[in-house]
């Protein structure tokens, strides 16, 4: 069976990179589906996320990137795989994903979501907080791939 992990990894951590593991265990396969969400306003440009997460999920089999510049549902819709993965860490995130996911089943019947809790020495890791650390000059090893870690490092830099 084949699952959609959406989202706008700016950048990708490993959490991010710790659910796809997963899920190819349970899916099979896994589409990481790159979503440009105009509620945020990213750092890296969509087609540096891009490369920074083939680069950091490489390793994974039965794994591919795509880029989704629509709504989620348009991009199930087109495609064959029809479950997609979120991952949870805290009760926000519930809150969050519970009402996109009963908006998106409006629009979209056939669309299953899967949960996955985020392991725990992940939990309090975000995009949000990674950059955080990294306009400050923190360390960053812990939480992202080394290509994300060079990214911010430049980025901040400039």
């Amino acid at each position: 069976m084949k699952a959609i992990y959406p989202g706008s990894f700016d950048p990708i951590t490993y959490g991010h990179v710790d659910i796809v593991k997963r899920a190819t265990k349970i899916f099979g396969e896994i589409t990481i589906v790159l979503m440009n969400n105009p509620r945020k306003n990213p750092l890296f440009s969509i087609d540096e996320r891009f490369e920074m997460i083939k680069e950091s999920v490489k390793d994974i089999k039965n794994v591919d990137v795509e880029i989704h510049k629509g709504l989620l549902v348009q991009y199930v819709k087109s495609s064959s795989a029809k479950v997609v993965i979120r991952g949870l860490r805290a009760l926000e995130d519930f809150e969050y994903e519970f009402e996109m996911a009963l908006t998106n089943r409006q629009m979209c019947p056939e669309l299953e979501m899967a949960y996955l809790m985020t392991d725990l020495k992940y939990l309090f890791v975000s995009s949000s907080m990674v950059k955080e650390i990294a306009q400050f000059g923190g360390e960053l090893k812990k939480w992202v791939p080394p290509i994300v870690e060079k990214a911010l490092q430049k980025k901040f830099r400039q």
